[in-house]
């Protein structure tokens, strides 16, 4: 048995960890495959179209949301999501490294 030394970030393994169980259920991918196609939409438009319930929605948005994957921005009444692509780059650059040092 081959015995591989393996530096982990732990850090940046946790924060990936975590981002990756918010993107983990099949309703949430929908919902982003949904905001990436539009690059900036509104909640009412999300959930209208995906013929979901406005407070599942909701829920599902927050999760994203407090992970950093989905950034708000309100005008007026109505609040837009866009995907934060830089955090999502940052993930994969973490489970990456994770995954080359394991060879």
């Amino acid at each position: 048995m081959r015995k591989t030394k393996v530096k982990i970030n732990d850090e940046q393994l946790q924060v990936s960890a975590e981002i990756l169980r918010a993107v983990a259920h099949p309703l949430r991918m929908k919902i982003l495959e949904f905001v990436d196609k539009h690059k900036t939409i509104n909640v009412n438009k999300i959930y209208n179209t995906l013929k979901l319930e406005q407070s599942i929605t909701s829920q599902h948005l927050r999760i994203l949301r407090l992970a950093g994957i989905v950034e708000t921005s309100r005008d007026g009444k109505f609040i837009y999501y866009t995907i934060n692509y830089p955090k999502l780059a940052q993930v994969v650059k973490g489970v990456n490294n994770f995954l080359e040092e394991d060879k």
